[in-house]
């Protein structure tokens, strides 16, 4: 792989040989030459960022300051498959609405991959990403994960679930929604997935089949709401229950600082962590700041921003080993106990989920989800 850089075709001559260097696999990572050519394009265009997931507000914001490189913020609420889309949609268009990056499942890297949509790039960090969540070539790399829990407005719930099973109780009839389209959402997929794990007593190969009937059991009691789950819906009450990632959840916690007042359970069975990675896109416009921002997610700072965010940094073990992280940002972890049993499903078996989820949903369960 070259780490060459890329300037724009409306740079003079000149620029484009100060511009694009080409040198040995992130040589000239952080370095002024990268600096330069992104600042040159001008922009950064990312997709699917909400600014209350894992942190991402104030960690756009800070490589704004640092570098003085404008961020296109698209689609912040849109899932892992419309982010694909909206490479595929704009291979020819170098405009506002084409992403330079994407995050993603774990599984939408390999496809993305295979479908000719991304571009490799290595970071500065590469050695201490482990090696099961990235690309061998650097097509894609995971950058943090997090656990699928019960976020819950308890002015709403007296009684919170404990366990997946909770969720078929008539107490919570027209409570529990998911945070996503399960047909195209990976926290969504992920959450049938992680029901189905624990209905199946952890067998893997039945966690989607089980995942599917789980849900198809709820829409028919009535308990499962056909809305994508937000911190304004769970306010509302429209959606007092909603499975979503942990760190998603204690953020929201921490935004409405208890009004309502929720509580963010780990459920006893079924805890599936998911790793979430970045990738370039093979026709990004703005290809030199899109890896001048992969740099900055994978350095120490950009790194302490995501665990500021609730969620657990790729980096996570070689950064606390090294005692980079601030107390404060661990103290406001939940405990760890809670993610003892937390399994990570390989990429075969998400990739598999994903397609009998995604396919048989309306089949099954039959609950469009809007």
């Amino acid at each position: 792989m070259s780490s060459c850089l890329f300037s724009r075709p409306s740079l003079s001559a000149l620029a484009l040989a100060t511009l694009a260097v080409c040198g040995v696999e992130s040589a000239h990572a952080q370095s002024a030459k990268l600096v330069a050519a992104a600042k040159a394009e001008g922009q950064l265009t990312v997709i699917a960022l909400a600014r209350n997931w894992c942190g991402y507000g104030p960690i756009i914001d800070a490589f704004k300051a640092k570098y003085g490189i404008q961020v296109n913020e698209l689609n912040p609420d849109a899932g892992s498959g419309d982010e694909v889309e909206a490479i595929k949609a704009n291979k020819d268009n170098k405009g506002p609405q084409a992403p330079d990056t994407i995050d993603v499942g774990l599984s939408f890297g390999p496809s993305a991959k295979a479908a000719g949509l991304l571009m490799p790039y290595k970071v500065s960090t590469w050695s201490s990403i482990p090696g099961t969540a990235k690309d061998a070539e650097g097509y894609w790399y995971g950058d943090y994960y997090g656990v699928l829990s019960f976020q819950v407005n308890s002015d709403m719930i007296s009684k919170a679930p404990a366990d997946w099973a909770d969720l078929l109780k008539p107490e919570y009839k027209n409570a529990v929604a998911l945070a996503g389209d399960p047909r195209s959402a990976n926290q969504a997929i992920q959450g049938i997935y992680a029901a189905g794990l624990a209905s199946s007593k952890g067998d893997a190969s039945k966690a989607a089949a089980a995942g599917l009937k789980f849900f198809g059991d709820m829409n028919k009691a009535g308990n499962f709401v056909p809305v994508i789950g937000k911190a304004a819906s769970l306010t509302q009450g429209t959606t007092p229950i909603i499975v979503r990632w942990d760190y998603n959840a204690l953020a929201d916690r921490d935004t409405l600082k208890g009004n309502p007042k929720v509580d963010v359970i780990v459920p006893k069975t079924g805890v599936v962590a998911g790793v979430y990675v970045q990738a370039i896109s093979a026709y990004a416009p703005h290809p030199n700041a899109a890896k001048l921002w992969m740099e900055y997610l994978y350095s120490d700072e950009g790194q302490q921003g995501l665990l500021n965010g609730y969620c657990h940094p790729i980096r996570f073990n070689d950064l606390i080993g090294k005692k980079k992280f601030t107390q404060a940002s661990l103290d406001k972890l939940p405990p760890a106990a809670a993610y003892a049993k937390a399994t990570f499903p390989t990429l075969e078996q998400q990739g598999a989920a994903k397609e009998v989820i995604t396919k048989q949903w309306d089949q099954v369960v039959g609950a469009t989800v809007k």
